[in-house]
């Protein structure tokens, strides 16, 4: 049996298990890549981008954290799938192609974010990706696309993005800026707390860095992506202007992101719709820890905040499953007392101006709500028209859309439509989203090889894993 199991090699797994296993807690870190580093320190022990200024010192920043967990007794597992969690903190692990079940006395899950969807008509095209796919490329093996690049959307990464693109020698046809004017005036109350944090600079150096090489158009309100065997135009509108075209051979779209909660979901962890970031979030303590003993949520799977924050959240739960499993005399051995408060401090530090950062990038409703024949699930190819055709019908969730529709029943299990699913419905319904709800999530809660499954052990815990739910 593992003491701590920790989903996720990003800032708040890697900080966690460092913390954790100094404290002298047998801890395991299961993750997906090669190496740790997660998806905001990608690549950090090897990519090829040699200049440290294209990706900025926020990025290097990473490395101090893969140092901290290497000099620990931690354990990491790369190339490893969790498809299974459930309320006994048992495991589904898949790697090498061979399936295995695991107990663990304490689980966080620190799998991070995804990119929230961004359904406009024609973003499943051939050359329609997300920022996050092409930073993903830049940070693994420093390639930038080729041709015209157009980026669309709203968010820090945008921007973030279209920098790094442009150190690395890309270039950026133009920057399709989604933002509804009047959008920076939402939170005046956040205003002075977000003017006195380090977002403020960060975001104007790298606004105005962007605008020196990058056309920039801004307060689009339609977008549309055009072309036959791949995209090759995408089409705009800013304010209510006429629409107009902008030659494309990469269309890279982002609109923020939104916590990764099917594992925690799966577990059957209570969640609950967060009406300013516009997502589902875990409902948890001050420690991170969920409504399932023995579980907790730390980084930007527990509700938006960025790497610092991340990092933050993932120290306070390590320390919450030291002083449970080693008690309180251990914790304070180790500065327990000591360790919470700096990374309370940190955590406060990092959300300075969050509030008002999160309602001036809140999506606009026409980029989260699609009409007629865009598609909504991509896996089903299921359209908005025929969602809300369905609702017309009777169908009161995303659940029972499954049975109409299989949304949410390919691949993806629900990554790429779940959010739009739901806020179709309640706008249908005239409800409120958390009225809605979300998909239930199964295991596995991501594909694996049949094969795989049957090649272990048949015992009741096998069966359990798989039929549960």
């Amino acid at each position: 049996m593992i003491d701590l199991a920790i989903i996720g090699a990003g800032p708040a797994g890697l900080a966690a298990a460092a913390l954790a296993a100094q404290a002298g807690l047998d801890t395991v870190v299961f993750d997906e890549n090669a190496a740790p580093g997660g998806q905001i320190y990608r690549a950090i022990t090897s990519t090829p981008l040699t200049r440290r200024e294209v990706l900025g010192a926020d990025y290097w920043h990473g490395e101090r954290l893969v140092q901290a967990f290497a000099a620990s007794r931690a354990r990491l597992e790369t190339g490893c799938t969790v498809w299974s969690l459930d309320a006994d903190l048992e495991l589904g692990v898949l790697q090498a192609g061979v399936a295995r079940l695991l107990q663990a006395r304490r689980v966080i899950i620190a799998t991070g974010a995804l990119e929230r969807p961004f359904p406009i008509p024609g973003w499943t095209l051939p050359g329609v990706m997300t920022v996050g796919a092409g930073q993903a490329l830049l940070k693994n093996s420093g390639l930038v696309p080729d041709g015209d690049v157009v980026l669309a959307g709203s968010g820090p990464l945008l921007w973030l993005y279209a920098a790094q693109c442009h150190r690395a020698g890309g270039r950026i046809a133009m920057l399709l800026d989604t933002t509804p004017r009047g959008a920076y005036w939402r939170r005046l109350d956040e205003l002075p707390s977000f003017v006195l944090s380090p977002l403020l600079a960060k975001g104007r150096a790298l606004v105005a860095e962007v605008k020196r090489v990058v056309p920039v158009v801004s307060h689009v309100t339609a977008l549309e992506a055009v072309g036959g065997e791949r995209v090759r135009e995408l089409r705009y509108r800013s304010g209510a202007g006429p629409w107009q075209g902008v030659a494309a051979d990469t269309v890279l779209l982002h609109q923020g992101v939104v916590p990764n909660v099917n594992l925690a979901m799966a577990a059957g962890a209570h969640h609950a719709w967060d009406p300013v970031q516009l997502c589902w979030r875990p409902e948890l303590d001050a420690w991170g820890h969920s409504s399932i003993s023995g579980l907790a949520i730390a980084g930007d799977g527990a509700g938006i905040s960025g790497a610092s924050a991340a990092q933050a959240r993932g120290q306070l739960a390590a320390i919450d499953a030291v002083r449970a499993l080693r008690g309180p005399a251990e914790s304070s051995a180790l500065s327990g007392a000591v360790a919470e408060h700096n990374a309370r401090r940190a955590l406060d530090r990092a959300n300075r101006g969050r509030a008002w950062l999160d309602a001036a990038f809140q999506p606009a409703p026409q980029f989260r709500l699609p009409e007629g024949d865009t598609l909504v699930c991509r896996c089903e190819e299921v359209s908005a028209a025929q969602v809300k055709a369905t609702v017309a019908q009777g169908c009161e969730g995303p659940n029972q859309l499954k049975a109409f529709l299989r949304c949410g029943m390919g691949p993806c299990q629900g990554r790429l439509c779940g959010l739009t699913v739901t806020e179709l419905i309640a706008r249908e319904r005239g409800v409120a989203p958390g009225q809605v709800g979300y998909y239930r999530i199964r295991p596995p809660v991501k594909p694996i090889a049949l094969s795989a499954l049957a090649q272990m052990p048949v015992d009741d815990a096998a069966v359990k894993a798989v039929v549960r739910g």
